[in-house]
């Protein structure tokens, strides 16, 4: 397992095909083994570019922050 961490949000098409992004969260337990916890956001978006803009403008993250899928 990489003890490399996420980025903390994920855009991606789900099983329906609608674009959706996933905020994630990550710790490190005690032997360094990163967790992470995944919440994924009500909102749908019609494109993957839309919903880049909205983790930009919305959640304040950064374009490195953001992980495409």
């Amino acid at each position: 397992m990489s003890r490399i961490a996420t980025r903390p949000y994920l855009v991606a098409k789900d099983a329906d095909g609608q674009v959706r992004i996933t905020v994630r969260a990550t710790r490190f337990n005690s032997q360094g083994y990163p967790l992470v916890t995944s919440t994924m956001l009500d909102n749908v978006f019609p494109t993957i570019s839309a919903a880049r803009t909205y983790v930009r403008e919305e959640l304040r993250g950064e374009a490195t922050d953001i992980a495409l899928k």
